[in-house]
């Protein structure tokens, strides 16, 4: 199950971690002790949604490029 980004996600971090964000718009984790990153909340095991897509003006109208929570690329046809 994943989330929404709120101050609380945020808020509740362990002292050792903290958060980036990818150029897409994707919420990382950081853990600065053990020099890890990983996509899943440290305490909630959750992942974030952030609606993560962009428009590229490489694509064909009416398509946006997105990532699953793995990070694996997919396209989406946005007018079907």
């Amino acid at each position: 199950m994943a989330a929404d980004l709120n101050l609380e996600w945020i808020c509740s971090l362990p002292r050792t971690w903290t958060y980036g964000i990818t150029r897409g718009g994707r919420v990382f984790f950081i853990n600065e002790e053990a020099k890890s990153t990983t996509w899943l909340h440290p305490v909630t095991g959750e992942a974030v949604v952030t609606g993560h897509r962009r428009q590229s003006t490489d694509l064909p109208t009416g398509w946006e490029e997105a990532y699953t929570f793995e990070g694996a690329r997919y396209y989406i046809n946005a007018q079907c």
